[in-house]
């Protein structure tokens, strides 16, 4: 199942306004020092998806097995933009820790060895 908050479902009216609206796929993203996450991005549905209508030509899609072991799925917006959250624990990239002399992601250290 996938749940779109109402402040994400008019943003993403207000962006099909003007366009032809095309189905929106949550995918699991690399996430770099940060780890995976869930993203979102325009795509048509594949053999192997689930596809989830959701009204106002809304419509999202999500591999079968990621949305197995995902669901349920909640897309949401924040002054940050887009969040996605699930059942999944994501994260854990192993950068940026503190207090280890780390500088971080891109630092010379070696934290991420």
């Amino acid at each position: 199942m996938i749940e779109i908050t109402e402040a994400a479902r008019k943003e993403l009216v207000a962006f099909f306004s003007d366009k032809e609206v095309s189905p929106i796929r949550v995918y699991l993203a690399p996430g770099g020092c940060s780890g995976p996450r869930l993203s979102l991005a325009l795509d048509a549905p594949g053999e192997g998806d689930e596809s989830f209508d959701l009204g106002d030509d809304l419509t999202f899609v999500v591999e079968s097995k990621l949305h197995a072991s995902a669901q349920p799925i909640k897309v949401d917006l924040t002054y940050t933009g887009f969040t996605i959250e699930s059942s999944l624990e994501l994260g854990g990239g192993g950068c940026g820790t503190s207090g280890g002399g780390c500088g971080g992601c891109g630092s010379s250290g070696s934290c991420c060895s």
